[in-house]
């Protein structure tokens, strides 16, 4: 078996690797590319959308799941065809990928961690836009961005992919709280549309039962899969784990998709779990002054580490 290079005494060194590189790394992901950053902090005592001691206010504080659990919703959603030819043919992926992955990193920070009538006028703004998302795939089926059935297999990955990328590579989330994750999605869930949003692990699992036969491989999802590999999305210094991040998302997919997206053996090689989990563990222990869920806590009157205590 061809191991693995070792990476550069990154483990060995951990604590002040993490704390020097993972501001860097959340600043990246969630960098507003068109213009001022967004202010988490204020109005003073406006609550989000969800409560601070949610499920949800846990996990995407932590932007090693956040890239991961990232890269894993965008890889299902990308195995629906309908849902791919949407994405590919009305958004600025190919042409701007880090662009476009901020602005969606950011909208998800807003929706979760912003004050909520904030989150309600940018989740309108999407709705809106959404309604000009539609057209035809290559096989000639029909589809449109705010499809029902579309919107509930994007929401439903969303939640498969952040919080199951937060119990693997950093604290493992009891069953209770996976179910917790779903059901925390309802409110925005329904102002994106969706009526009769998931609530649970075991209506995932249905699903997926449901979507297995429509979920396919496809030149797009192998080029998607080589842009978050290659283009510039982490700062510098974090580059060379770039891929492994990547792997480690594809690693999370059910063993039966990666067989039928033809995935398989693009997962993480031997070691590299030992390493995610000791990155995914650092980055979940340190309060970043500049980070949404940091400001979002003191918006509300709350210490700033607090959701690091937990």
């Amino acid at each position: 078996m061809i191991q693995a290079p070792r990476l550069p005494v990154a483990a060995d060194l951990l604590p002040a690797f993490a704390a020097r590189r993972i501001g860097a790394l959340a600043e990246a992901v969630l960098a507003d590319p068109e213009g001022p950053s967004f202010d988490f902090s204020r109005p003073a005592g406006e609550p989000a959308l969800t409560a601070p001691d949610s499920v949800h206010w846990r996990v995407f504080k932590n932007p090693v799941s956040l890239y991961v659990g990232g890269v894993a919703a965008v890889i299902l959603e990308l195995a629906e065809p309908r849902v791919r030819t949407g994405v590919w043919e009305h958004s600025r992926f190919r042409a701007a990928p880090v662009r476009r992955m901020q602005s969606t990193g950011l909208a998800a920070m807003i929706s979760i961690y912003g004050p909520r009538s904030a989150a309600e006028a940018l989740i309108s703004g999407v709705v809106r836009r959404h309604e000009a998302v539609r057209g035809v795939t290559p096989s000639g089926e029909p589809y449109a961005a705010n499809d029902p059935q579309l919107l509930a297999w994007v929401l439903a990955t969303t939640s498969y992919g952040f919080g199951g990328a937060y119990s693997r590579y950093v604290r493992r989330l009891s069953g209770e709280q996976m179910d917790r994750l779903y059901i925390e999605s309802a409110p925005a869930a329904r102002l994106y549309g969706l009526q009769e949003p998931l609530a649970s692990r075991v209506e995932m699992e249905a699903l997926f039962t449901v979507m297995e036969g429509r979920l396919e491989p496809s030149p797009i999802l192998a080029e998607f899969l080589t842009i978050m590999r290659t283009a510039p999305a982490m700062p510098r210094a974090l580059r060379p784990l770039q891929a492994m991040f990547v792997r480690a998302a594809v690693d999370m997919i059910p063993g039966w998709t990666r067989r039928r997206l033809r995935l398989e053996g693009q997962g993480l090689r031997p070691g590299e779990e030992h390493l995610m989990l000791q990155l995914g563990a650092a980055a979940d222990r340190i309060p970043l002054p500049s980070s949404p869920a940091v400001q979002a806590c003191l918006r509300l009157g709350l210490p700033a580490d607090w959701l690091y205590r937990r």
